[in-house]
């Protein structure tokens, strides 16, 4: 992990983004990962927070610990239901969805915890919010990120798209650009195969026709391909949004890397 950070690093990124038991599956803890990366690493963080382990209070101690050990950037999530992944009987606890925590990260950064106490100081968290462009029902999502800017997010960081039609779809619903800036998930394929998975088994992640067919006609050359496709749609969404980020499947960081070179100037 440390490696691939380095890698990453080397290739110019500007932060390495770390989730919070992806897929309902096991993992080591987000802010320990993301502490160890920035010290050991010199690279800043964004951390995923998900409400589904965590109570209400549980979270709040948890977003005071990284903010001691300087992990600041949190994407607010609600995270997928344990009975995705590998321990269906786990417990959820959802105290709060992805909006009520942007609310609570907020009111740390005003000084208080969610019951109105004083935490000592404000805190100086950044917070981000998802958005899903590629869901059925588009003016529902377009509503629910209202909610999450109205609660205090300061970015938005998309689940991946594959074609820059999505993105501006999406807009549409929303009724115009984003007040506040805008990284676009990349996901890069690996096969046909892969493409088929994410699209049919993966929540979040649909692909579209011509990408999936894109990948079926490349056959043996479906990483190749693959890298070829998130380059296109990186440097198509730059007059869209204020950023991307790579998410290199099976610990793959090199294929980011891949997708990067030429496009930005390395470190």
């Amino acid at each position: 992990m440390l490696a691939g950070a380095r890698l990453l690093k080397a290739a110019g990124v500007d932060a390495v983004d770390v989730t919070d038991s992806a897929r309902a599956r096991l993992s080591m803890s987000p802010i320990a990962t993301c502490a160890l990366i920035q010290q050991q690493v010199g690279i800043e963080t964004i951390i995923h927070l998900t409400t589904r382990d965590r109570s209400l209070m549980g979270l709040q101690s948890e977003l005071l610990g990284a903010h001691a050990v300087g992990v600041r950037n949190i994407l607010a999530l609600t995270g997928d239901p344990p009975s995705l992944g590998d321990y269906p009987d786990s417990s959820a606890v959802y105290d709060v969805d992805s909006i009520g925590l942007v609310r609570v990260l907020s009111r740390l950064n005003q000084g208080n915890d969610s019951a109105g106490a004083s935490i000592g100081r404000m805190a100086n968290f950044s917070i981000a919010c998802a958005v899903d462009p590629t869901r059925a029902d588009l003016e529902h999502e377009a509503a629910r990120l209202k909610q999450k800017l109205d609660a205090g997010a300061h970015f938005v960081m998309t689940q991946p798209i594959y074609d820059v039609e999505v993105w501006l779809r999406f807009l549409e619903h929303f009724g115009g650009q984003i007040p506040v800036p805008v990284m676009i998930g990349i996901l890069p394929l690996q096969s046909a195969r892969h493409a088929e998975f994410l699209h049919n088994e993966v929540p979040g992640i649909t692909l579209t026709d011509q990408a999936l067919e894109r990948m079926r006609i490349a056959g043996n050359h479906g990483r190749q391909v693959g890298v070829e496709m998130a380059r296109e749609l990186l440097l198509d969404l730059k007059p869209h949004a204020q950023g991307v980020y790579l998410m290199p499947s099976f610990g793959r960081y090199e294929v980011a890397a891949e997708v990067l070179a030429g496009v930005v100037t390395p470190a």
